[in-house]
């Protein structure tokens, strides 16, 4: 009995002096094996936030759709063989391949390494989840594999398919943005990467979990845009007709509201499916408005009127001698479409004139002219907030340029630019002088719809007073009305002010301009009188054609006709009171006629007085139209040395009909209104001064 009490005492001794060596001595070690079999922290990736237009319309989604990994070391538990482990993996590689339409040899070797994690196979179709939970299922299996998860991944969604593709960008299987917007701010879209302890059972599945802040801090931003999808549709579509009509190699439109800089539109042809990236080639993606620079041609004309205007070194009614369609510059000879002789600012604008834009620039000089383009904003960046935009060249670094540069820069060759730059340059036109940056992004809210963030409306600077703007405006409907180069770009009912442009391009094989490679473009803004929306229009290489006008006049017409009926302009509104009156004969004494009318006085330098009003009185003078109730005189009083001249009678013309009548008795007319002219100031039968100002009023027929 004392020997068998003994050997119980000493057996009970070792177990507890083991107990205490596991429990006390190598406790620590045992805890930490422990933990990291039942417990793992998981990084989550938040739900990418989603991209609207300015609308509340969806143009970026983020949807969460099945994938598959796999846990090896759990997949494999009770198998301690080495090759037992490799038969039970050939197997499983097997077995899966079968069903998810996979290579057994390549899932074998994911499976190999035998890690807690491997990615199977991502983004999987119901079906094959289905497949994934019958082969798991033990009642189903005789065999069932385990350590098979099926999680819930983000996956983006582009619901407009091309529509705004190259705009928008992609984003990659590893959720990061590539390519425009989705890569210009992909850490607000994306969010904040949450860490997560978790307790997990023999299976691997999580039991419990801490760390996470809510589901808002697993919720990227939400941005929405100044794109307007509806009018982006419209681009698009016009744009691709064009491509295909005329075979263009590509082409760009930039649509932006003048007054507040707010891109409506940015579209860019080829385009692609945002969906199918991984189908599309890289020059289909690349957004053209933003990145190609192309020589703009004659378009850069307006600036350059606009600057020596602004600068005084060029007078609205001063004629320029055209020099018959060829001017020779050292050894370079500068050719006109057509044969002109001279020309005022308003004809060199609307016949496109080399040579007229050639001589205004060489009285500004060349550092004027350089001056006038870089406050225009060409040479640098918008500011718009996408990948890869191009600045543009205006001249070849350290030195500035020779005459014969001058004359080219001065009608659009040896310089660069791009769509975008194109569309804000002309916007500080049409808004008075004042260049914006562009606002792509209208405001960022997070999970709870609070604002983040805000785009506003930001100046760069003061290009041009406000009364060349106008002067500018004004020639530029020249451009767009009988005679024009721009005709194609006309819409009924509203006065458009526009520039066309076609210009040569460099042939890669030889260095020299080509006569087979042009670049066509358009650029305008509508209606003239109260700017609601500019479009610039670039068409790369076009086979069928070249001049700008003929290809891409029309499609800012059709362009601007759809997107001024989204908009809900129409052309009795508000916005747009005076119709396109047809400019016949000479379209400068148009021009002065409404110059003298209702602008000439705004050419004045800012803080002149005798500034006028748009009916051409002086501010506040009781005598203008609805400035007050004072009697317009019956019998104007006729200077000493003045030519008298007999007031005709429109009384009941059309504007056209009326302006050619007054313009052929020497009178220059103030137009108000619209239809049927129903009063005239001074009356008909009245002898005026030869060049006085007549008062005509239209009205509807109606």
């Amino acid at each position: 009995m004392g020997m068998l009490v003994g050997l119980i005492g000493l057996a009970l001794g070792g177990l507890v002096a083991g107990a205490y060596r596991v429990q006390v001595e190598d406790g620590p070690l045992w805890k930490e094996m422990a933990e990291k079999q039942r417990q793992r922290r998981l990084h989550i990736e938040p739900k990418r936030g989603t991209i609207y237009d300015r609308n509340g319309t969806a143009l970026a989604v983020s949807v969460e759709v099945p994938s598959l990994s796999a846990d090896v070391v759990e997949m494999l538990r009770g198998v301690e063989a080495p090759d037992a482990q490799d038969a039970a993996l050939r197997d499983i590689s097997s077995r899966l391949a079968a069903g998810l339409n996979l290579k057994a040899d390549e899932l074998y070797a994911k499976l190999l390494p035998k890690k807690r994690f491997t990615w199977i196979k991502r983004r999987i179709t119901g079906d094959e989840a289905a497949f994934i939970r019958e082969l798991g299922d033990a009642k189903r299996q005789s065999h069932p594999v385990r350590g098979l998860n099926i999680e819930g991944e983000g996956h983006r969604y582009y619901p407009g398919r091309e529509v705004a593709g190259p705009m928008l960008g992609f984003v990659a299987p590893d959720g990061f943005g590539k390519e425009g917007i989705e890569l210009s701010i992909d850490e607000e879209l994306r969010g904040r990467t949450e860490e997560v302890s978790g307790l997990r059972d023999r299976s691997g599945r999580l039991l419990f979990s801490n760390g996470a802040k809510g589901g808002d801090a697993l919720t990227g931003r939400d941005v929405h845009l100044t794109i307007d999808e509806g009018i982006q549709h419209v681009a698009e579509r016009e744009l691709g007709a064009a491509q295909g009509t005329y075979e263009t190699k590509g082409g760009a439109l930039v649509a932006v509201d003048p007054n507040t800089g707010e891109i409506l539109a940015l579209a860019s042809t080829p385009g692609y499916n945002p969906n199918d990236y991984g189908e599309s080639e890289g020059d289909a993606r690349r957004n053209r408005a933003v990145t190609d620079r192309f020589e703009p041609g004659s378009v850069m004309k307006v600036f350059t009127i606009a600057g020596a205007l602004a600068a005084g070194t060029l007078k609205p009614t001063e004629s320029i001698y055209c020099e018959h369609g060829s001017l020779k510059i050292g050894p370079v000879t500068i050719h006109d479409t057509h044969q002109n002789d001279w020309l005022t600012p308003t004809q060199i604008m609307a016949k496109s004139s080399n040579i007229g834009a050639a001589k205004i620039a060489f009285n500004m000089g060349e550092a004027g002219l350089y001056s006038t383009y870089r406050r225009f904003g060409f040479g640098e960046p918008t500011g718009l907030p996408l990948p890869g935009e191009a600045s543009g060249v205006l001249r070849p670094r350290g030195r500035p340029w020779f005459e014969v540069e001058t004359a080219n820069a001065s009608f659009g060759q040896g310089v660069s630019t791009t769509t975008v730059q194109l569309a804000m340059a002309m916007a500080a036109i049409a808004n008075g002088g004042r260049l914006l940056e562009p606002v792509l992004v209208r405001k960022v809210t997070d999970a709870r719809g609070e604002l983040v963030r805000e785009g506003v409306t930001h100046v760069r600077r003061e290009v041009i007073p406000p009364g060349v703007a106008r002067m500018i405006t004004e020639m530029l409907t020249a451009v767009t009305e009988d005679g024009g180069t721009g005709e194609e770009a006309s819409i009924a009912g509203f006065r458009v002010a526009g520039k066309t442009s076609t210009a040569q391009k460099v042939d890669p094989a030889t260095g020299k301009m080509s006569m087979q490679l042009f670049t066509s473009s358009f650029v305008g803004f509508v209606p003239a009188d109260r700017p609601r929306l500019v479009i610039a229009i670039m068409l790369d290489e076009p086979i069928l054609g070249h001049l700008g006008g003929s290809l891409a006049g029309p499609v800012f017409r059709r362009t601007a006709e759809a997107a001024l009926r989204y908009l809900g302009v129409t052309p009795n509104s508000a916005s747009a009171k005076l119709t396109n009156v047809s400019r016949e004969g000479d379209p400068a004494d148009t021009f002065m006629a409404a110059m003298k009318a209702g602008a000439a006085g705004a050419s004045n330098p800012p803080g002149a007085s005798g500034a006028a009003n748009a009916s051409g009185a002086p501010q506040g003078d009781p005598a203008a139209p609805g400035g007050g109730a004072a009697p317009e005189p019956a019998v104007p009083t006729i200077p000493n040395g003045a030519i008298p001249v007999r007031v005709p009678d429109t009384t009941g013309m059309a504007a056209r009909d009326a302006v050619k009548s007054m313009l052929a008795a020497g009178l220059v007319p103030q137009i108000e209104g619209h239809g049927r002219m129903i009063r005239q100031s001074p009356a008909p039968g009245v002898t005026a001064a030869k060049g006085s100002a007549v008062r005509l009023v239209f009205e509807p027929a109606s």
